[in-house]
C-alpha cells in the first residue's frame, strides 16, 4: 500500500509541473559479455544515445533492454521486438570487441560492420520510436508513469487519467506529409487512399526503404543521423526530420544549384544543367489545349518555372528571361515507336519527369501540332515555390513510375507534385485526373490566378497565352492574298496543293509576301514530317511481313537511339549506383563527361537515323518533302535577293 500511495504523489508532482521522467535509457543485458564486451558495447550504445535528437530521446522516456542473441540469421544485424527490446547479432560481437568491425568493409550502404551495427541500433530505435503513444509532455509523463505501474497494478489503484489510455496521435509513418514525401501518396479519384507501389524507386540507399512506410522511416533516420549530406541529398525529407524533431544534426553546406538534365532535342548543346530555386520567381500550371488525337483530347498537363536571367533581381520582369524558363513535364516514356492505346491503359510506358526548355514546348505544341498553351500562376508563397522546385530536383533523378492514360497521366502526376513539393492543404483532396479539369478545380481552390487569360492581346503580350500557329498561318496568308491573285481562300487549302504547285507564285513576291510564303512553307515541311512519321510507324510495324532490308538498317538505329536517349528521363542511370538522392558535387563532375559523350552520340545517331528513315517513305511523300525543301531555299534566296535590293543588311 505504501508503494501504491508514493506512486500517486509521484503522478500527482508530476501534474504539479514536477520534472518528468529521465530521456530514453538503454540497458545493456551483461549476462555472458566479459568485461571487454560489455565496454564495447556500451561505448557503441553511448554512441547511439548521442546521435539522438535530444526530443526523440525526451518522448521515448523508457528503459530500453539491448542484448546480444545468437538466434538471428546470419546476415542480419538486428531487430526490435514488439516489448521494446533490441536484439544483436552475436556473431558481429568479437570484431566490434576487438575493434576490427570499424576496419571491416561491408557491401551495405553505411560502409564497415561498426556502422552497420550503429545504424541498426539507430534504425530499430526509431521503430520503437514510430510504434510508441506520444503525448503532449504533461500527459506523456503521466501515461509513461502509468504504463510502467501496469504491469504491478493492473488498472486497480490507477488514477482516472490513467485508466484505458489507448489513443495514439500521428508519429512518423502514418503522417499523411511523410507518406507524399516518402512515395505513398494519395490516390487521385480514391478520397485519400494510399498508392501501395512506390515509384520513387532509383537513387535509393537502400531498397529496404522502399517496403513499407516504417521501414522508409527507419532507413532514412540512419541517413539523416549518420550521413552530413542527407541534406542535400534529400532536402524536403530533411526539412520534414528537423521540423518534427525541432534539432538537426551537423550537416553539410549544400550547394544552391540543383542539378537537372535538359531532355531537349538539341543534341548540340550540354545537356547537364542546374536550377537556383532562389532565382525562380514563380510557377505556373501550363497547359497545352486539346486536340482531336485520342491521347491528347483532354489536353496536356505541366508546370513552368519562370526563372530569372543572371543579374535580373526577382521580379516580373522575368517573365520576359523566356530562354531560361523550363518546363517539368510528366510523359509516357515511350521506347517504341509505336504509342499503343492498350499499353498506356494498362501501364506498361514508364511515366518519368522530363524537364524541358520553354521554346522547345512551345514550338512543338504551337507549331507542329497547333495546340494553344495557357500558362496560369499558381497563387504560392515564396517558400512553397522553392520547395516545389526542390522537390521537382529530387522526383527527376528518382521517380520512375507507371504511366496510364485515365488514372496515372500527366494531370495526376502534376497533382502529386504539388502537393508533395508545397504541403499546401488545398491541394490535399483535389481530385481532378484530366488537365483541363484540373486547371478549372485549381481556379476553384483560388490555387491559379487565371484572369491572366481574361483580355487574349495582353496575355499573348505578356507571356500568359501562346497561341496556336494555325491563326498565325491564316493572317500569312491573308497577306499573300494581298498582293498575289491565287484562288484559295483558307490556308489549309493553300498547303493542300502540292509543293511544285505552289512554286511559281514566289517570285511575284514583294519582301513582305515573300517573309509570309517562307513560314507557310516551314509549316508545311512541319506537316508532312508528321504525316511521313505515321506513315514510318505502319512500314515498321509491319517490317516483319516485308522482311525490308532498309526497315532493318533504320530500326537498328532507332533502337541505338532510343537505348541513348533514356538517360534523358532517367538521368541516374548515368551515375554510379553507390550514391542517392540528388547528386553531390564530386558525382557531378562524372555526371557532366558522360552525358556529354552521350549527347554526342545522340547527335550523330539523330544525323544517319534521318538519313536512313526517309529511305523508308513512299516515293510520293519522299518526293514532295524533297519538292518543299527545295522551296524553303529558293524562298530564302529570293528574300536575301530582295532585302539586299531594298538597301538592308545581307541576310544570313
Amino acid at each position: 500500500m505504501k508503494r501504491v500511495r508514493a506512486w500517486l504523489l509521484g503522478c500527482a508532482l508530476t501534474l504539479l509541473g514536477t520534472p518528468a521522467l529521465a530521456d530514453l535509457q538503454l540497458e545493456l543485458q551483461t549476462a555472458g559479455l566479459d568485461a571487454r564486451q560489455q565496454h564495447a558495447s556500451q561505448q557503441l550504445l553511448d554512441q547511439a544515445l548521442s546521435k539522438l535528437p535530444p526530443s526523440f530521446k525526451q518522448r521515448l522516456d523508457r528503459r530500453i533492454q539491448v542484448s546480444w542473441t545468437d538466434k538471428m540469421p546470419a546476415d542480419a544485424y538486428g531487430q526490435a521486438s514488439p516489448v521494446s527490446t533490441i536484439n544483436l547479432n552475436s556473431r558481429l560481437l568479437p570484431g566490434l570487441t576487438d575493434g576490427s568491425a570499424a576496419k571491416e568493409k561491408t557491401h551495405r550502404p553505411h560502409g564497415t560492420v561498426r556502422e552497420e551495427l550503429l545504424a541498426t541500433v539507430l534504425h530499430e530505435l526509431t521503430h520503437i520510436y514510430d510504434r510508441a503513444r506520444l503525448w503532449p509532455s504533461a500527459e506523456r509523463s503521466l501515461i509513461a508513469r502509468c504504463n510502467r505501474q501496469q504491469g504491478t497494478l493492473g488498472q486497480i489503484g490507477l488514477p482516472q487519467q490513467c485508466r484505458g489510455q489507448t489513443a495514439r496521435r500521428f508519429t512518423l509513418s502514418d503522417d499523411p506529409r511523410l507518406l507524399d514525401l516518402a512515395g505513398w501518396p494519395q490516390y487521385v479519384g480514391r478520397r485519400g487512399e494510399r498508392e501501395q507501389h512506390n515509384g520513387q524507386l532509383v537513387r535509393t540507399p537502400d531498397s529496404y526503404e522502399l517496403s513499407s512506410p516504417k521501414e522508409f522511416v527507419a532507413v532514412n533516420m540512419e541517413y539523416f543521423l549518420l550521413d552530413p549530406s542527407y541534406g542535400c541529398r534529400r532536402p524536403a525529407l530533411n526539412q520534414y526530420l528537423r521540423d518534427h524533431f525541432g534539432w538537426a544534426p551537423q550537416q553539410d553546406t549544400c550547394a544552391k544549384g540543383l542539378p537537372f538534365l535538359n531532355a531537349g532535342s538539341d543534341f548540340a548543346r550540354e545537356p547537364l544543367g542546374e536550377i537556383d530555386p532562389e532565382r525562380v520567381y514563380e510557377v505556373d500550371y501550363l497547359l497545352a489545349e486539346a486536340n482531336q488525337n485520342w491521347v491528347s483530347r483532354w489536353g496536356h498537363s505541366m508546370l513552368r518555372l519562370v526563372i530569372c536571367a543572371p543579374g535580373r533581381p526577382r521580379g516580373p520582369d522575368c517573365r520576359l528571361d523566356l530562354d531560361r524558363h523550363l518546363v517539368l513535364s510528366y510523359r509516357a516514356f515511350v521506347n517504341d515507336v509505336q504509342l499503343s492505346s492498350w499499353d498506356g491503359l494498362t501501364g506498361a510506358y514508364p511515366s518519368r519527369l522530363f524537364v524541358l526548355p520553354l521554346g522547345q514546348v512551345i514550338d512543338e505544341y504551337t507549331k507542329t501540332e497547333l495546340r494553344s498553351l495557357a500558362s496560369v500562376p499558381l497563387k504560392l508563397d515564396r517558400q512553397q515555390i522553392e520547395d516545389l522546385v526542390r522537390q521537382a530536383a529530387e522526383m527527376h533523378w528518382s521517380y520512375d513510375g507507371n504511366y496510364y492514360f485515365l488514372s496515372n497521366n500527366c494531370a495526376v502526376e502534376t497533382l502529386k507534385l504539388m502537393r508533395s513539393g508545397t504541403a499546401d492543404q488545398r491541394f490535399s483532396d483535389l481530385d481532378a485526373i484530366m488537365p483541363n479539369g484540373l486547371l478549372e478545380v485549381l481556379k476553384g481552390r483560388g490555387l491559379a490566378d487565371t484572369s491572366v487569360l481574361d483580355d487574349p492581346r495582353e496575355a499573348l503580350r505578356l507571356g500568359y497565352r501562346f497561341d496556336s500557329y494555325r491563326d498565325r498561318y491564316q493572317a500569312m496568308f491573308e497577306v499573300l492574298k494581298k498582293q498575289l491573285p491565287i484562288k484559295q481562300t483558307a490556308v489549309e487549302d493553300w498547303l493542300a496543293q502540292d509543293a511544285e504547285q505552289r512554286r511559281p507564285w514566289f517570285v511575284q513576291a514583294d519582301l513582305r509576301t515573300s517573309a509570309a510564303l517562307l513560314l507557310l512553307e516551314q509549316a508545311s515541311l512541319r506537316r508532312q514530317l508528321l504525316l511521313a512519321q505515321d506513315e514510318v510507324k505502319q512500314r515498321y510495324l509491319n517490317a516483319a511481313a516485308l522482311k525490308d532490308a532498309s526497315i532493318d538498317k533504320a530500326n537498328a538505329t532507332l533502337q541505338k537511339m532510343l537505348a541513348n536517349s533514356g538517360f534523358l528521363s532517367r538521368p541516374a542511370e548515368l551515375l554510379e549506383a553507390d550514391g542517392y538522392g540528388l547528386p553531390q558535387p564530386q558525382e557531378r563532375v562524372h555526371l557532366e563527361k558522360v552525358s556529354s559523350e552521350r549527347q554526342a552520340q545522340l547527335l550523330r545517331l539523330s544525323t544517319d537515323l534521318d538519313k536512313e528513315v526517309r529511305a523508308l517513305l513512299e516515293p510520293a511523300r519522299a518526293k514532295e518533302i524533297a519538292a518543299i525543301e527545295a522551296n524553303v531555299k529558293q524562298i530564302g534566296e529570293h528574300l536575301r535577293a530582295l532585302h539586299k535590293a531594298a538597301g538592308g543588311l545581307q541576310l544570313p
